[in-house]
Protein backbone atom coordinates (compact mmCIF):
# COMPACT_ATOMS: atom_id res chain seq x y z
CA UNK A 1 0.00 0.00 0.00
CA UNK A 2 1.37 3.39 -0.99
CA UNK A 3 1.52 6.45 1.23
CA UNK A 4 -1.39 8.06 -0.62
CA UNK A 5 -3.57 4.94 -0.19
CA UNK A 6 -2.71 4.75 3.50
CA UNK A 7 -3.60 8.40 3.97
CA UNK A 8 -6.91 7.92 2.14
CA UNK A 9 -7.75 4.87 4.28
CA UNK A 10 -6.91 6.88 7.38
CA UNK A 11 -9.21 9.68 6.26
CA UNK A 12 -12.01 7.22 5.47
CA UNK A 13 -11.70 5.80 8.98
CA UNK A 14 -11.85 9.29 10.51
CA UNK A 15 -14.85 10.26 8.37
CA UNK A 16 -16.63 7.12 9.56
CA UNK A 17 -15.81 8.21 13.12
CA UNK A 18 -17.22 11.69 12.41
CA UNK A 19 -20.47 10.15 11.22
CA UNK A 20 -20.68 7.71 14.13
CA UNK A 21 -20.03 10.37 16.76
CA UNK A 22 -22.55 12.80 15.29
CA UNK A 23 -25.16 10.04 15.08
CA UNK A 24 -24.53 9.05 18.70
CA UNK A 25 -24.68 12.72 19.76
CA UNK A 26 -28.05 13.26 18.08
CA UNK A 27 -29.27 9.95 19.52
CA UNK A 28 -28.15 10.86 23.05
CA UNK A 29 -29.80 14.28 22.90
CA UNK A 30 -33.06 12.76 21.70
CA UNK A 31 -33.11 9.90 24.21
CA UNK A 32 -32.06 11.98 27.20
CA UNK A 33 -34.29 14.96 26.51
CA UNK A 34 -37.62 13.34 25.75
CA UNK A 35 -37.30 12.73 22.02
CA UNK A 36 -37.38 9.57 19.94
CA UNK A 37 -34.99 7.36 17.97
CA UNK A 38 -36.18 4.69 15.57
CA UNK A 39 -35.06 2.52 12.66
CA UNK A 40 -37.03 1.88 9.49
CA UNK A 41 -35.25 -0.58 7.26
CA UNK A 42 -31.78 0.87 6.57
CA UNK A 43 -32.75 4.30 7.91
CA UNK A 44 -31.97 5.60 11.39
CA UNK A 45 -34.01 8.62 12.49
CA UNK A 46 -33.56 10.85 15.52
CA UNK A 47 -36.12 13.38 16.71
CA UNK A 48 -34.99 15.63 19.54
CA UNK A 49 -33.51 19.08 20.16
CA UNK A 50 -31.89 18.93 16.73
CA UNK A 51 -35.26 18.35 15.04
CA UNK A 52 -36.00 15.23 13.01
CA UNK A 53 -32.94 13.97 11.17
CA UNK A 54 -31.97 11.02 9.03
CA UNK A 55 -28.47 9.94 10.07
CA UNK A 56 -25.93 8.75 7.47
CA UNK A 57 -27.71 5.90 5.71
CA UNK A 58 -25.74 3.71 3.35
CA UNK A 59 -28.77 3.51 1.06
CA UNK A 60 -31.90 5.65 0.89
CA UNK A 61 -35.03 3.79 -0.26
CA UNK A 62 -38.00 6.02 -1.04
CA UNK A 63 -40.80 4.35 0.96
CA UNK A 64 -39.12 4.68 4.40
CA UNK A 65 -38.30 8.30 3.56
CA UNK A 66 -41.99 8.98 2.86
CA UNK A 67 -42.93 7.30 6.14
CA UNK A 68 -40.41 9.47 7.96
CA UNK A 69 -41.90 12.59 6.39
CA UNK A 70 -45.40 11.56 7.50
CA UNK A 71 -44.13 11.08 11.03
CA UNK A 72 -42.61 14.56 10.94
CA UNK A 73 -45.93 16.01 9.80
CA UNK A 74 -47.76 14.20 12.60
CA UNK A 75 -45.30 15.65 15.11
CA UNK A 76 -45.70 19.14 13.61
CA UNK A 77 -42.09 19.37 12.54
CA UNK A 78 -41.45 22.13 10.01
CA UNK A 79 -38.02 20.94 8.82
CA UNK A 80 -36.59 17.46 8.27
CA UNK A 81 -32.86 17.04 7.83
CA UNK A 82 -30.80 14.29 6.24
CA UNK A 83 -27.06 13.84 6.82
CA UNK A 84 -25.23 11.78 4.21
CA UNK A 85 -21.85 10.72 3.01
CA UNK A 86 -20.96 12.58 -0.16
CA UNK A 87 -21.03 9.24 -2.04
CA UNK A 88 -24.56 8.25 -0.98
CA UNK A 89 -27.22 8.27 -3.71
CA UNK A 90 -29.72 10.93 -2.62
CA UNK A 91 -32.15 10.61 -5.53
CA UNK A 92 -34.92 9.29 -3.23
CA UNK A 93 -34.59 12.42 -1.08
CA UNK A 94 -34.83 14.66 -4.15
CA UNK A 95 -37.90 12.73 -5.32
CA UNK A 96 -39.49 13.26 -1.90
CA UNK A 97 -39.00 17.02 -2.08
CA UNK A 98 -35.72 17.49 -0.17
CA UNK A 99 -33.28 20.13 -1.36
CA UNK A 100 -29.50 19.92 -1.24
CA UNK A 101 -28.05 21.96 1.63
CA UNK A 102 -24.63 22.90 2.90
CA UNK A 103 -21.70 20.49 2.66
CA UNK A 104 -20.02 19.91 6.05
CA UNK A 105 -16.25 19.92 5.96
CA UNK A 106 -15.13 17.03 8.13
CA UNK A 107 -12.10 17.95 10.21
CA UNK A 108 -10.03 16.05 12.78
CA UNK A 109 -7.15 16.64 15.17
CA UNK A 110 -5.10 14.69 17.65
CA UNK A 111 -6.08 16.09 21.00
CA UNK A 112 -2.50 16.25 22.22
CA UNK A 113 -1.89 18.84 19.48
CA UNK A 114 -4.70 21.18 20.52
CA UNK A 115 -3.40 23.96 22.77
CA UNK A 116 -4.45 23.86 26.44
CA UNK A 117 -7.06 26.41 27.56
CA UNK A 118 -5.75 29.70 28.96
CA UNK A 119 -8.59 32.18 28.38
CA UNK A 120 -10.12 33.25 31.72
CA UNK A 121 -13.29 34.39 29.94
CA UNK A 122 -14.10 30.75 29.13
CA UNK A 123 -15.20 28.30 31.81
CA UNK A 124 -16.30 24.68 31.81
CA UNK A 125 -19.84 23.97 32.93
CA UNK A 126 -23.07 25.99 33.02
CA UNK A 127 -22.94 29.31 34.86
CA UNK A 128 -25.30 32.07 35.87
CA UNK A 129 -27.06 33.50 32.84
CA UNK A 130 -26.43 30.50 30.61
CA UNK A 131 -29.93 29.04 30.99
CA UNK A 132 -31.56 32.20 29.65
CA UNK A 133 -29.12 32.40 26.76
CA UNK A 134 -29.60 28.72 25.91
CA UNK A 135 -33.36 29.07 26.07
CA UNK A 136 -33.03 31.77 23.43
CA UNK A 137 -30.73 29.48 21.43
CA UNK A 138 -32.72 26.22 21.47
CA UNK A 139 -36.18 27.26 22.62
CA UNK A 140 -36.15 25.35 25.91
CA UNK A 141 -32.83 25.57 27.73
CA UNK A 142 -33.10 21.81 28.33
CA UNK A 143 -29.78 21.07 26.65
CA UNK A 144 -27.88 22.33 29.68
CA UNK A 145 -29.08 19.31 31.65
CA UNK A 146 -26.95 17.04 29.45
CA UNK A 147 -23.79 18.24 31.20
CA UNK A 148 -25.19 16.98 34.50
CA UNK A 149 -26.89 13.85 33.14
CA UNK A 150 -23.71 12.65 31.37
CA UNK A 151 -20.84 14.27 33.33
CA UNK A 152 -18.21 11.75 32.23
CA UNK A 153 -18.65 12.23 28.49
CA UNK A 154 -20.58 15.44 27.80
CA UNK A 155 -18.87 18.79 28.38
CA UNK A 156 -20.20 22.30 28.00
CA UNK A 157 -18.13 25.49 27.99
CA UNK A 158 -19.31 29.08 28.10
CA UNK A 159 -17.66 32.38 27.29
CA UNK A 160 -18.58 35.51 29.24
CA UNK A 161 -17.61 39.13 28.67
CA UNK A 162 -18.38 41.60 31.46
CA UNK A 163 -20.85 39.12 32.92
CA UNK A 164 -22.73 38.66 29.62
CA UNK A 165 -23.07 35.23 27.98
CA UNK A 166 -21.00 35.54 24.79
CA UNK A 167 -20.82 32.00 23.43
CA UNK A 168 -20.74 28.29 24.09
CA UNK A 169 -19.44 24.94 22.82
CA UNK A 170 -19.97 21.25 23.53
CA UNK A 171 -17.81 18.15 23.32
CA UNK A 172 -19.04 14.56 23.47
CA UNK A 173 -16.72 11.63 24.16
CA UNK A 174 -17.62 8.48 22.23
CA UNK A 175 -14.94 5.88 22.90
CA UNK A 176 -11.54 7.32 22.05
CA UNK A 177 -13.05 9.95 19.73
CA UNK A 178 -14.68 13.20 20.82
CA UNK A 179 -17.02 15.29 18.74
CA UNK A 180 -17.06 19.08 19.03
CA UNK A 181 -20.54 20.47 18.42
CA UNK A 182 -22.63 23.63 18.39
CA UNK A 183 -19.74 26.01 18.89
CA UNK A 184 -21.11 29.53 18.64
CA UNK A 185 -19.94 33.01 19.57
CA UNK A 186 -22.65 35.66 19.58
CA UNK A 187 -22.20 38.32 16.91
CA UNK A 188 -21.27 41.28 19.17
CA UNK A 189 -18.41 39.27 20.69
CA UNK A 190 -16.75 37.77 17.63
CA UNK A 191 -13.15 38.32 16.57
CA UNK A 192 -11.98 38.50 20.19
CA UNK A 193 -10.42 35.05 20.50
CA UNK A 194 -13.40 33.50 22.27
CA UNK A 195 -13.83 30.77 19.65
CA UNK A 196 -10.31 29.51 20.26
CA UNK A 197 -10.87 29.57 24.01
CA UNK A 198 -14.11 27.60 23.74
CA UNK A 199 -12.57 25.00 21.44
CA UNK A 200 -9.52 24.56 23.66
CA UNK A 201 -11.68 24.17 26.77
CA UNK A 202 -14.01 21.46 25.45
CA UNK A 203 -11.08 19.70 23.76
CA UNK A 204 -9.14 19.62 27.02
CA UNK A 205 -12.16 18.20 28.87
CA UNK A 206 -12.53 15.46 26.25
CA UNK A 207 -8.83 14.67 26.43
CA UNK A 208 -8.99 14.38 30.21
CA UNK A 209 -11.94 11.99 29.77
CA UNK A 210 -9.83 9.63 27.64
CA UNK A 211 -10.40 10.75 24.06
CA UNK A 212 -7.34 10.90 21.80
CA UNK A 213 -8.90 12.40 18.65
CA UNK A 214 -11.41 15.20 18.11
CA UNK A 215 -13.66 15.49 15.06
CA UNK A 216 -16.13 18.12 13.90
CA UNK A 217 -17.89 19.48 10.85
CA UNK A 218 -17.18 23.00 9.75
CA UNK A 219 -18.16 25.63 7.26
CA UNK A 220 -15.36 26.97 5.04
CA UNK A 221 -15.27 30.17 7.11
CA UNK A 222 -15.24 28.32 10.44
CA UNK A 223 -12.49 26.02 9.23
CA UNK A 224 -9.96 28.87 9.54
CA UNK A 225 -10.30 28.81 13.33
CA UNK A 226 -10.07 25.02 13.50
CA UNK A 227 -6.98 24.88 11.29
CA UNK A 228 -5.25 27.36 13.58
CA UNK A 229 -5.98 24.99 16.47
CA UNK A 230 -4.49 21.90 14.81
CA UNK A 231 -7.45 20.47 12.87
CA UNK A 232 -7.09 19.21 9.31
CA UNK A 233 -9.76 18.76 6.67
CA UNK A 234 -10.31 15.07 5.93
CA UNK A 235 -13.38 15.03 3.70
CA UNK A 236 -16.78 16.44 2.90
CA UNK A 237 -20.32 15.34 3.70
CA UNK A 238 -23.75 16.32 2.37
CA UNK A 239 -26.97 17.60 3.88
CA UNK A 240 -30.48 17.61 2.48
CA UNK A 241 -33.46 19.54 3.91
CA UNK A 242 -37.21 19.31 3.55
CA UNK A 243 -39.30 22.33 4.56
CA UNK A 244 -42.81 21.23 5.42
Amino acid sequence: MGERDARRDGHDELIAACQRVQTDWFRLRAERLGGHVWEDGPLLWTDGPDGQNLMFPGAVPLNPVIEGIERARANRRTIVGAWLSSETDASALANAGFERGWAPWWMAARLDRVLPPTDPRVQLGPHAGDAEAEQEHDGSGALLTLATLEPERVFYATASVDGIHAGHAWSFVDGDVAGVFDMDVRAPFRRRGLGAGLLQTVAAAARDAGATTAVLNATPLGSLLYRAQGFSRIGEGATWWLHL
